[in-house]
């Protein structure tokens, strides 16, 4: 058989379901590569007993033919989620000792399903930024180098690095990401890897860590679209403890696979056509293109007028709503708490020692732009122009059933690279925001590789809920495509 470390997650599923592999053997592959990973500082915490306790309790569910969909694999997980009696810190100081007496329903999904827990990513702190530059635990490092000059160390991507990382470096079979602004697409851009940002309501948000409540939503990251239609299918589904879980049934999404996409319009947006996006991402996009075509779809162009506007809006819609939602972290319940000489002084010292630069940069944007005087100003109109951009896309499927788009402008950058400029750092966003604020899904997948040797993104954007429809279209991109590269660091264990 195949080395455990080569299996992809279905592999490994069947094998384990035909007593092949034992959950032990599996988990213990993992354990000892997460450790061999630990130089890319994918994860914060790591909890190998815990995986092997668990491991042990899906082995005897294995052995009386029984288990889930999920037995006895090894998983990661954002440490965005609460997980009970482990350790949670959003990749910030001032949740330094917090550990929950609860579970996020997710992960309670994924523990239900059987899956075992491997250990927390590392990530932007409070999911803030993608490059994963700005976790107070160090940033996690992409194991992908550049051929030309393989001693840069490039970042992952972010705000879900950490998990994007623990996939590509084969430290884990696959993970849980969150998307707010891109954070599940871009860094599986990035790292080459799949990854995708469900329908908001898809899966619940109770549990996780609050970012920009109205944009956030969790979603699976895996090495191939078919790990990733398995991982969604346990995460997903209606959650009455979240308000904005919606009551839908959910698909089999693993059944979807291989219906491909004779007959369907894939939208190209001449909009996304911007300043700075990479020459080859551009080659690479009128390619993937030209697969789906080749697969029996019509490539059709489509306009989103508004999408121009979508990166500002976006920047004051999600600073606000992080205002309101950090304004939690004060040092009196739990978490971080740095005296002061009177209340005041100690929420001040408090926030102003456990939130980093970024995080503090946004709480003050998201405060500004909520006073009195510059509501109207600029939160009401950001809502104006989302209400926009949700037309332009209720226009565009009377035209497309998908749309096709690039993932980021560019390969990923050195960790030294980063402009000082926030504004800039923010453009890796400019094509996955809008899914976020529209409330779309999107499947990002990796599809070639540059000159110098990183892997490079297409994304597929669909109507609300049709995650099948991407599901079925990526696997047809995957199967064209072919990528089977590895990344430097593999290869250097190897």
């Amino acid at each position: 058989m195949t080395s455990p470390i080569d299996l992809t997650l279905a592999e490994a599923r069947d094998a384990l379901k035909a007593r092949k592999l034992s959950a032990a053997e599996l988990t213990e592959t993992y354990a000892a590569s997460m450790e061999a990973a630990r130089p890319l500082n994918a994860f914060i915490t790591e909890t190998a007993e815990k995986a092997r306790a668990m491991a042990a309790a899906s082995d005897e569910k294995l052995a009386r033919g029984e288990g889930g969909a999920l037995e006895g694999i090894p998983l990661a997980v954002k440490d965005l989620y609460c997980t009970e009696g482990v350790a949670t810190t959003a990749a910030s100081h001032i949740l330094d000792g917090f550990v929950p007496t609860y579970e996020s329903t997710v992960t309670a999904k994924l523990w239900q399903a059987g899956a075992v827990l491997l250990g927390k990513t590392n990530l932007d702190e409070f999911a803030m930024g993608s490059s994963n530059l700005s976790s107070y635990y160090g940033p996690a490092v992409n194991p992908w180098t550049r051929a030309s000059a393989p001693e840069v160390k490039l970042v992952p991507g972010g705000s879900s690095g950490g998990s994007a990382v623990a996939v590509a470096a084969r430290a884990a079979l696959a993970a849980t990401g969150t998307d707010t602004g891109g954070s599940i697409r871009q860094p599986a851009a990035f790292t080459g890897i799949t990854g995708m940002k469900p329908t908001y309501g898809r899966c619940s948000r109770w549990g996780i860590i609050a970012y920009a409540s109205s944009l956030d939503q969790a979603g699976p990251m895996a090495r191939n679209v078919r790990d990733t239609a398995i991982m969604m299918g346990a995460m997903a589904g209606h959650d009455p403890k979240d308000s904005t879980s919606v009551n839908r049934a959910v698909p089999d999404y693993e059944a979807a696979l291989g219906r491909g996409v004779k007959g369907m319009r894939i939208g190209i947006p001449k909009e996304y056509r911007v300043d700075g996006l990479s020459p080859e991402i551009a080659a690479l996009w009128e390619q993937g293109a030209e697969w789906l075509k080749a697969a029996g779809a019509e490539i059709v162009e489509i306009s989103l007028p508004h999408s121009k506007y979508a990166l500002p809006a976006y920047y004051i819609v999600a600073p606000a709503e992080a205002s309101s939602n950090l304004a939690r972290y004060d040092g009196v319940r739990y978490g971080l708490r740095v005296e002061g000489k009177n209340l005041n002084e100690m929420y001040m010292n408090t926030r102003g020692e456990g939130f980093g630069k970024e995080t503090r940069r946004r709480i003050l944007i998201g405060t500004y732009v909520l006073s009195a005087g510059y509501y109207d100003a600029y939160y009401l109109k950001a809502q104006k122009v989302r209400a926009r951009l949700a037309e332009d896309f209720r226009n565009a499927w009377n035209a497309c059933d998908m749309i096709l788009a690039p993932t980021t402008p560019t390969p990923a950058f050195g960790l030294d690279e980063p402009q000082d400029d926030p504004v800039t750092m923010y453009l890796n966003d400019v094509f996955t925001i809008t899914a976020n604020l529209v409330g779309i899904p999107g499947l990002a997948l990796p599809a070639g590789l540059s000159s110098d040797g990183l892997p490079l993104g297409l994304q597929l954007l669909g109507r609300p809920f049709d995650e099948e429809t991407l599901f079925s279209a990526g696997q047809v991109m995957e199967e064209a495509a072919g990528f089977t590269a590895q990344p430097a660091f593999l290869k250097g264990r190897a």
